[in-house]
């Protein structure tokens, strides 16, 4: 069962027979909002929004991180599947896959983050949203829609953290300016 997420609900990803999930994926999914045309008309412009995955230490530091330059990371738990430059098509237009058990010990939360590459700030986005998915099981965790169109360009989505023995979500959905995952760097450490 889902549980739809709100800004600053935390969920854990504790299975409901006690076992912690061992491969999750994040999900990201976007539309381009329709703009007028020379005559009045409706036309489909290409957004080219990219999902992130910035891997920190207990300090707050920055250890590593998956985008569209770099697939994987350094301990191969997490993969990018590919960079989708315009956002069409039907379910999720980008996605990371973190097997949860061979995350490396010195990573303390995973900040999954999602910016537009080519610029468009957020009020020409429609139906964008992130979700968490079992991937043994390929069900949907938590879901969060990306919601407040506005002039940023970028969102802080989500963050995964070590909890105890197992790990939980926490949905963030702060909006913030930059066109890859190092102009919101900033912003971030505020919600490590």
């Amino acid at each position: 069962m889902s549980v739809s997420l709100t800004k600053g609900q935390k969920v854990s990803l504790t299975k409901q027979d006690g076992a912690s999930l061992t491969l999750v994926r994040m999900g990201l999914g976007w539309d381009a909002a329709k703009k007028k045309g020379f005559f009045g008309g409706l036309r489909t412009q290409s957004i080219d929004l990219d999902a992130s995955a910035l891997l920190f230490d207990a300090t707050g530091r920055l250890r590593d991180q998956v985008w569209f330059r770099q697939l994987t990371s350094a301990d191969r738990a997490i993969a990018h599947t590919g960079d989708n430059l315009t956002g069409d098509g039907a379910g999720d237009d980008e996605s990371i896959r973190v097997d949860l058990t061979r995350v490396s010990a010195e990573i303390a939360s995973i900040v999954f983050t999602v910016n537009s590459f080519t610029g468009q700030d957020f009020s020409q986005i429609e139906n964008a949203y992130c979700r968490l998915i079992d991937e043994t099981t390929e069900t949907e965790i938590a879901r969060y829609t990306l919601t407040g169109s506005g002039r940023h360009t970028a969102q802080i989505m989500a963050k995964v953290s070590r909890d105890g023995r197992g790990w939980s979500m926490t949905a963030i959905g702060a909006p913030a300016t930059g066109r890859t995952f190092k102009d919101l760097l900033p912003a971030v450490a505020a919600h490590l």
